[in-house]
């Protein structure tokens, strides 16, 4: 079975890992140094987030220099020691890539810049007399004027613009791009907004009440010819390589288009991601899924949070529990929150397919809320004038140890400053203590890759009440979840393999999750 069908992939967001420079922010010395924390955990890859040269004016998403890595991480050659390292220690290494959009920062849209209008270097880019009615993701119009009196669109802030991805260049410098990354031995690539690179010829209004199946700056089936050239590219290369989409498509159907055979092999799961703690939104997202994987032959992959949304332990706790945008700091019972935290794990690891697991989650981080306005840097905070709070919440660097900030961090301050509550949460108390969540990933990872019936496969649902999730994963393993408000049974079984939470009198109670034997072994 290729090892991305399965895989436990552990989201590294770089400036935020560990911090081995001494400036504040996480860089490759610091990952290098953590290899084992990491390999000991039990992922199986690691999935790291932009680390090219970069104004960081979306922390690394507005790239200048796609081919070297900017000195806030470290060096090229670093990059290369961390690649040979992480196989050493047997984790995979996938790479982000951001095809979408440069920094304007980026030599090609200086040059177009200077170039003025009609001029050929402006080509690669969208720019126009005029703007049309797009709003940036960020918030905002999608356009920006230029002191010539043209305009050129972003998507997202104003220093990535976007590129036309009808022009040859494009195309073939990201092929380019591809072939430098995988000729130093990385193992696949996460692929930024990967719905979005082709837009609608002419760039049309949206109007009132656009199609969300027909949009023009989204879901273009001209994108699927891009993936296919890629996917060759690819699969040119000796060894088991692999892409991950980032997919923002509901419709299941079309969803599964960017699986076949020949384009990505996989995408993330944003609806599960979305949905509520409510026994039956879950079970229909999880039904969904298998559904629309199941033809394109591609597995699915699970996730709970990331670096651009609230952490799932803070949504949890929260009377509204699905992915919401950041508009205000609503309070969250993080007791609560942590205890279907941990439930939630083990259902996302005994799914059918990958899992994806951002850095934290393993210690039950919540959201920072807190942090002082002067010091948010995330571009969506500043869009917006402050309406939303931005991601810079679930971006705060990870507590390692000690008993006050940095938490083992690094030798300083960090760049996002961490709660002093994290002392209970660091790496080396929850070491301490085998009832931790993070004793709970490693126990849970461990299994994983012990039990045939993980990873990559097929589920049964098993009778349950409604507020219930019970599935079994031949041979012999079954997952029961209880999002009722009562205690119930467990259903027959030879043996309790790992409990998110304690029986209760042979009862698994509320906001628990148990993993079981059916079976001899």
């Amino acid at each position: 079975m290729s090892w991305w069908r399965g895989a436990a992939i552990y989201q590294v967001y770089l400036r935020s890992f560990a911090d081995g420079s001494g400036d504040g922010v996480g860089d490759l010395a610091g990952l290098r140094a953590r290899l084992p924390y990491l390999r000991e955990l039990g992922v199986d890859a690691l999935w790291l987030s932009p680390w090219y040269v970069s104004p960081m004016a979306d922390a690394g998403y507005d790239v200048a220099d796609y081919r070297d890595i900017d000195p806030l991480f470290g060096t090229l050659a670093e990059a290369d020691a961390l690649i040979s390292e992480a196989h050493d220690h047997r984790l995979r290494v996938i790479v982000d890539i951001v095809p979408n959009h440069t920094s304007d920062r980026h030599p090609w849209f200086r040059a177009a810049l200077a170039g003025g209008p009609g001029s050929p270097e402006r080509e690669r880019y969208h720019f126009r007399d005029a703007p049309n009615d797009w709003p940036s993701r960020f918030g905002g119009p999608a356009w920006t004027r230029v002191p010539d009196g043209e305009w050129y669109l972003h998507l997202f802030d104003s220093s990535q613009p976007d590129l036309n991805w009808e022009h040859p260049d494009v195309r073939a410098e990201f092929e380019s791009i591809l072939r430098f990354w995988l000729d130093r031995g990385v193992d696949g690539f996460r692929i930024d907004v990967a719905d979005r690179l082709v837009k609608a010829d002419g760039l049309p209004d949206l109007g009132p009440g656009p199609d969300p199946m027909d949009l023009p700056h989204a879901d273009r089936p001209e994108v699927h010819e891009i993936y296919r050239s890629w996917r060759k590219l690819l699969d040119s290369y000796p060894g088991e390589r692999m892409f991950v989409g980032e997919i923002w498509v509901s419709d299941p159907a079309r969803f599964a288009l960017y699986l076949r055979p020949d384009e990505l092999h996989t995408a993330f799961n944003f609806p599960f991601l979305r949905s509520p703690w409510e026994a039956d939104r879950l079970r229909a997202v999880i039904d969904s899924t298998l559904a629309s994987h199941g033809p394109a032959g591609a597995p699915p992959t699970w996730v709970l949070s990331n670096h651009d949304v609230t952490r799932h332990v803070t949504r949890y706790g929260r009377s509204d529990t699905g992915y919401t945008q950041r508009t205000r700091d609503e309070p969250a019972d993080l007791a609560l929150g942590t205890r279907r935290g941990r439930a939630a794990a083990l259902l996302t690891m005994a799914l059918p397919g990958g899992v994806y697991l951002y850095q934290g989650d393993e210690l039950g981080l919540w959201e920072v809320l807190d942090i002082p306005a002067e010091l948010r840097q995330d571009p969506v905070t500043r869009r917006t004038n402050g309406a939303e709070l931005g991601r810079d919440g679930c971006r705060v660097p990870i507590p390692w140890e000690g008993a006050d900030p940095p938490f083992g961090f690094g030798p300083g301050r960090t760049w996002l400053p961490q709660p002093p509550e994290w002392r209970a949460l660091t790496v080396a108390a929850q070491e301490r203590d085998p009832d931790s969540m993070l004793s709970l990933y490693r126990t849970a990872l461990r299994i994983r890759g012990d039990e045939p019936a993980l990873g990559d496969g097929t589920m049964t649902w098993l009778p349950a009440g409604p507020d219930v999730l019970a599935f079994t994963r031949d041979p012999g393993f079954a997952c029961v979840v209880n999002l009722s408000r009562a205690p119930i049974e467990l259903p027959p079984h030879t043996r309790v393999l790992l409990l998110s939470g304690d029986l209760a009198h042979g009862l698994l109670p509320p906001d628990t999750a148990a993993w079981l034997q059916q079976g001899e072994p």
